[in-house]
């Protein structure tokens, strides 16, 4: 089985430096490409003399992580595809449990490993801790996470497990299936692409695996980080853009819900004395409205659509409540 970890950068030599070194050291079982989005740093000139054995892809633009990895993935045969961030420290033995595991199950498409934070690293990382799901209006969360809730890497996640998306901070798929599914949509730009993703993949009868036997450390927010509005933008339109294309059931009351929420949420900010996260809810929205018919065309292209959440509401649970752990 051939692995190939590609890992996306964007004007990033300084991550390069600090943690391509444990890719490199642990990941003997796999071929290792960095695919550049037009870096205006020297990162590329840092690699060719400090890593000339690596494979380089040059994309001419910085189309974001969409578009960065649907372009450079048409450059390179392999049967895994490793997508992997730039501020990931990887462990000794992280690829044999995942090499496994696709080979003990052919209906996986999609693997995540344990995502533990690299500057708190008791705990599990918020970007996809062990493993994800959504609630039936498109709200993300972990097991290990749910909303800025982290648990304490306790060993209680050290299994495998079915989950509905894997994080995009290290997302292994089956090329065959990338391919598939024409890649990710490029519209995301960024944040969200991989749930839609796997998503796409559930709807035809594929599924993604968590494996708590490989372990990685993620810093986060290397590009975007929490604070930044444009990352609350991109999180609240892409949510909208991923349950009108792939929800089943009754799409009108759950956008409608949805809206509701998300007005509750910019209470929230309100309360928070955070006016351009609220002005990203409200952009987001019109970005929504304004892509409206082209999601509702790719809606219809979705033949079957499964059952894809366990929970009705997380906000609920969370919020009123007061259930702020999974295991609860």
């Amino acid at each position: 089985m051939k692995i190939a970890i590609v890992i996306l950068n964007w004007n990033g030599k300084a991550l390069l430096e600090q943690f391509l070194p444990s890719v490199i050291t642990y990941s003997q079982e796999a071929e290792i490409y960095i695919a550049d989005n037009a870096s205006t740093d020297n990162s590329i000139e840092f690699l060719k003399s400090k890593y000339p054995s690596i494979k380089i892809i040059k994309n001419i633009e910085n189309g974001g992580y969409a578009k960065g990895y649907n372009d450079a993935l048409k450059h390179i045969d392999s049967d895994i595809f490793c997508l992997l961030n730039n501020d990931v420290e990887v462990t000794q033995n992280w690829l044999v449990p995942i090499i496994k595991t696709f080979d003990e199950n052919p209906k996986t498409a999609i693997i995540q490993p344990k995502l533990l934070d690299f500057k708190n690293r008791e705990f599990f990382e918020y970007a996809g801790a062990a493993g994800g799901f959504i609630d039936k209006f498109g709200y993300p969360y972990c097991r290990g996470r749910i909303f800025d809730t982290v648990e304490k890497d306790n060993g209680q996640y050290d299994d495998k497990a079915e989950v509905f998306w894997a994080s995009g901070a290290c997302f292994f798929i089956r090329s065959h299936i990338f391919k598939k599914l024409n890649g990710f949509d490029e519209a995301f730009f960024a944040h969200m692409e991989e749930i839609d993703l796997c998503w796409r993949a559930k709807n035809l009868g594929y599924n993604a695996m968590y494996v708590g036997t490989s372990a990685i450390y993620h810093v986060g927010g290397a590009t975007l980080n929490n604070s930044n509005p444009k990352k609350t933008y991109l999180n609240f339109r892409n949510s909208l853009f991923t349950i009108t294309k792939n929800a089943k059931g009754n799409l009108l009351f759950i956008i409608l819900f949805r809206l509701i929420l998300d007005g509750v949420a910019s209470l929230k900010f309100l309360f928070e004395r955070k006016p351009k996260h609220i002005l990203a809810i409200l952009n987001a929205h019109f970005s929504f409205y304004k892509r409206l018919g082209i999601l509702l065309k790719q809606r219809k292209l979705i033949e079957k659509k499964e059952k894809y959440y366990v929970k009705l509401s997380i906000v609920y649970d969370y919020f009123v409540k007061r259930k702020k752990f999974f295991n609860s």
